[in-house]
């Protein structure tokens, strides 16, 4: 892996399928929109947020999370969200990413005066717009900017996270908070639907948010609903709980991807106490996982950053993942909360994996053979084709 430098990783095409819009803002954007939105930040300064907020090492998962607070906030007009949106494509295509999916919960930027419709279409018009411009002319030796949008509903919530949830919570007080869950990812997907067969790239339905104790299962009948309609799936599981959860999200909500799956193959994580034999179990789901192409998003600064027993990239199971032959496709997460880009992501697996040229080429091209591409498929055979053909004729001019 010597020969692979920075400059080669700037050079080739990439990905990015696990990518968050309001984890992804540019600095000066957050502090001009919270500006503009009246929103009050710990300080206005980069230096000052990046010292209080989005900071290098985080403790703990909760204070990597409590940065949302002030982007979910600045976000809270359609004008913000189409910014953003706009910006991350830019700097996506800026270092070389060819293909992005732009995942957000709509339910958090949904104000008194909104819904989901009008979020979602501002997201779209954003990236749509930076799409033409970025595409007017592209040279023979490159390949188009291309984008689709992931839908996320949450496994829990609060009404402090938006209008839109605290009008749920109340029209529902009655009921369950687990049945409040459920029907808002229920009201979400259907939207994804409706919004897909109108004509939007909306290419995959999500679902983020605390693992423990709000099990993927309780969003069942949202999952069912993207299924029955050909809405692929992808799932937040096994980033902070055992392989049982993995287990759930393929098993029981149909997914076609699983978001980080770091503890995929941790024995001591498992909970369920019928399964007596956990080290077959692991055995089997990383298999299964491997056979059927379920491909790993994984995001290793991000995961570095809130799991406190990881160390270093060489403590994750990312070479693991790779030694057994799974799909392994690498992911920023949140591009301003990790201060990372795939650039950055793809030398950390440069300098830390022991990678050999053939393998560090399926972790960069995974990302197009396994994107929820939101056209036809001979559409994307071509379009991984063509990624493939560059990937390839670099390689020749930088490695050989």
């Amino acid at each position: 892996m010597t020969k692979i430098t920075e400059q080669f990783i700037r050079k080739i095409p990439k990905t990015d399928l696990h990518l968050h819009l309001d984890g992804s803002l540019r600095l000066t954007s957050l502090i001009e929109m919270a500006r503009f939105s009246s929103v009050k930040l710990p300080s206005y300064e980069e230096a000052g947020l990046n010292e209080l907020v989005f900071k290098s090492h985080y403790a703990n998962l909760g204070e990597y999370l409590s940065g949302f607070a002030y982007t979910v906030a600045a976000l809270q007009n359609n004008e913000h969200l189409e910014r953003a949106a706009y910006e991350l494509a830019e700097d996506s295509y800026n270092e070389g990413v060819r293909y992005i999916e732009v995942r957000f919960a709509p339910q958090l930027h949904i104000t008194h005066a909104t819904e989901i419709e009008a979020v979602v279409r501002a997201v779209n018009r954003g990236l749509e717009k930076a799409r033409q411009q970025l595409n007017a002319d592209v040279p023979k030796h490159d390949m188009p900017f291309e984008y689709g949008l992931i839908l996320c509903a949450m496994r829990r919530f609060n009404r402090q996270m938006s209008p839109y949830y605290e009008r749920l919570i109340n029209r529902t007080s009655n009921s369950s908070i687990r049945y409040t869950y459920a029907k808002a990812s229920l009201t979400m997907v259907k939207e994804a639907v409706r919004l897909r067969d109108e004509g939007l790239p909306i290419v995959g339905f999500d679902l983020a948010g605390e693992e423990a104790g709000y099990p993927a299962i309780h969003h069942k009948a949202a999952f069912q609903h993207a299924h029955s309609n050909f809405l692929r799936k992808t799932v937040h599981a096994g980033e902070a709980y055992g392989p049982e959860s993995i287990f759930q999200a393929i098993a029981e909500c149909y997914a076609n991807r699983i978001g980080h799956g770091t503890f995929l193959f941790s024995e001591e994580t498992i909970k369920l106490k019928t399964i007596k034999d956990r080290t077959r179990y692991v055995q089997l789901l990383s298999e299964y996982i491997a056979n059927q192409r379920i491909t790993i998003e994984v995001c290793p600064t991000s995961n570095l950053q809130t799991i406190p027993e990881l160390n270093s990239l060489s403590d994750h199971p990312i070479q693991q993942m790779v030694d057994n032959g799974l799909s392994v496709s690498v992911s920023t997460d949140n591009r301003l909360v990790s201060h990372t880009s795939v650039t950055r992501e793809l030398m950390l697996c440069k300098e830390h994996l022991t990678l050999t040229h053939c393998q560090f080429r399926d972790l960069v091209l995974a990302g197009f053979k396994r994107s929820f591409f939101p056209r036809s498929y001979s559409e994307k055979r071509a379009y991984v084709r063509r990624a493939i053909n560059l990937y390839d004729g670099l390689a020749k001019q930088y490695l050989d």
